[in-house]
């Protein structure tokens, strides 16, 4: 965070305290968990599900915080040290947000750019992490930092030498991208796409557009530099073209669109090679990602670097993209191991249009020669859709061609179910990751097994299929 002293943080974020703040100076990262604290830095104390931050205000003072900010006064830390907001938690979220507000105010050249979508947000900023960072300094959200507690601490730590901030917006309903937009007010947008997930929240995929484009609304008009970036291969996305005054540009595979991918094809691994055109300038690109998803992920990087470098050349631009690399953990991270087993790592979240888009790479990867083994736990948060998307998802597993399917916990039966109706009749259900890995086992070690497989291991967080994941990498070793 750019340094400031302790009563201008008292005064932005409406805080008082027992005793006169004094002119100490907050140099370090604004951070949530005590153990995360570094000298210098503001501690924000939140009540949790299962513990209470002010409980560890003195700790987080102890280990060199330079001041305190909760909802009640703070045992083990000198008043004049601490500021307290009235209304509990929903205050203190809303004091860090202004202070972030602030903190942006600050910055003047740096451009914020917001990333939406039903899917693909995480793995989109990453990827514009990594393309910006040699064009300046640049901070992004870490892993899934996007609600209104995340987003914040990812602004926060912008400093004076910061170029681009890149914010990932998550949404629970209608408003919750327009309020984080108002934190740190993006000049470009990203929507990737509007899909299924969240359907219990949202009800239906109409009200899902409806959110999402609050994003494209928030930008500046376009002769103030305002860039709206829109999946043109989504039909949702690209009517929000009529919501917002900024400057559209368009990406995807579509003829007409103004960013565009040709000739995909992808290699052994599921990396996507294809022709980007940028205009009527074209030239060669190799992602380093996994799952011909991935090329809609890497045009709308490629918008966005666009919007930044009109002049830009499309050479340049895919040897940008091609560097990058997968950067958050469980997110389509494919693995070799030393048995020549390839182990596709997506476990980190789960919806129905990314779960058919990893079970494409599944089959991808695993080519003619190899067995395709689908690990597969619930989707969370599709409300009255649960059993029918969840069914769906099994049609799609048989109609992929995936040999064998695993489905972990109760609340994913009606993917087997689904496999079952669609004529797949290696499907075993179990009823927790542990079950799962203890199945693979059994079925690898059986003698008359080829040892070349494909093992895709997706679901949603709560699923904790990771745990499977990390299994196979302990077995196998990583090549």
């Amino acid at each position: 965070m750019i340094a400031l002293t302790l009563d201008r943080i008292a005064e932005v974020t409406r805080a008082h305290s027992d005793a006169a703040v004094h002119e100490t100076m907050v140099t370090g990262p604004v951070v949530v968990d005590s153990r995360a604290v570094t000298p210098g830095a503001l501690f924000v104390a939140l009540r949790g599900e299962k513990v209470d931050g002010h409980d560890f205000a003195g700790a987080a003072r102890s280990a060199g915080a330079a001041a305190v900010l909760g909802s009640r006064p703070m045992a083990g830390v000198e008043s004049e040290r601490q500021l307290v907001v009235d209304g509990g938690d929903t205050e203190v979220v809303a004091a860090l947000g202004r202070l972030a507000r602030h903190v942006v105010a600050a910055l003047p050249h740096a451009d914020v750019i917001g990333v939406t979508g039903s899917a693909g947000k995480t793995t989109t900023k990453d990827l514009l992490a990594q393309v910006l960072e040699p064009r300046g300094s640049t901070v992004a959200a870490a892993g899934s930092f996007n609600n209104e507690i995340g987003h914040p601490l990812t602004v926060l730590r912008a400093t004076e030498d910061t170029r681009f901030i890149v914010a990932e917006l998550a949404a629970r309903g209608r408003g919750h991208i327009a309020h984080l937009a108002t934190v740190a007010p993006p000049r470009i947008g990203v929507v990737l796409n509007v899909g299924t997930a969240h359907l219990g929240e949202f009800g239906s995929r109409e009200a899902i557009a409806v959110a999402k484009g609050e994003l494209v609304e928030a930008l500046p008009r376009a002769e103030n530099g305002g860039v709206a970036i829109l999946n043109a291969d989504d039909d949702a996305v690209l009517a929000m073209a009529g919501r917002t005054a900024a400057r559209v540009i368009t990406v995807g595979q579509h003829a007409e669109a103004m960013v565009r991918a040709s000739s995909v094809r992808l290699d052994p691994l599921g990396r996507a090679r294809f022709t980007l055109h940028l205009g009527a300038d074209h030239a060669p690109a190799q992602l380093g990602l996994s799952g011909e998803h991935q090329v809609a992920n890497a045009l709308a990087v490629a918008g966005v670097l666009t919007a930044l470098d009109p002049d830009l050349g499309a050479a340049e631009c895919a040897s940008a993209l091609g560097q990058a690399l997968p950067m958050s953990p469980s997110r389509m991270d494919v693995r070799t191991l030393a048995d020549g087993t390839t182990v596709i790592d997506d476990a980190y979240n789960a919806n129905p249009d990314s779960v058919a888009a990893a079970l494409s790479t599944l089959r991808t990867i695993a080519g003619s020669d190899r067995r395709a083994i689908a690990v597969l736990g619930h989707m969370a948060e599709l409300g009255a859709e649960h059993d029918s998307e969840h069914h769906k998802v099994g049609r799609v597993v048989a109609e992929t061609g995936v040999d064998e399917l695993i489905v972990v916990g109760p609340e994913a039966a009606p993917i087997a179910e689904g496999a079952r109706a669609s004529g797949m009749s290696a499907v075993r259900q179990v009823a927790d990751a542990t079950e799962a890995t203890a199945e693979l086992d059994k079925q690898r070690g059986a003698a008359d097994r080829p040892l070349r497989e494909a093992i895709l291991v997706k679901g949603s967080r709560v699923a904790g299929l990771e745990q499977v994941a990390e299994r196979l990498y302990t077995q196998g070793g990583v090549q």
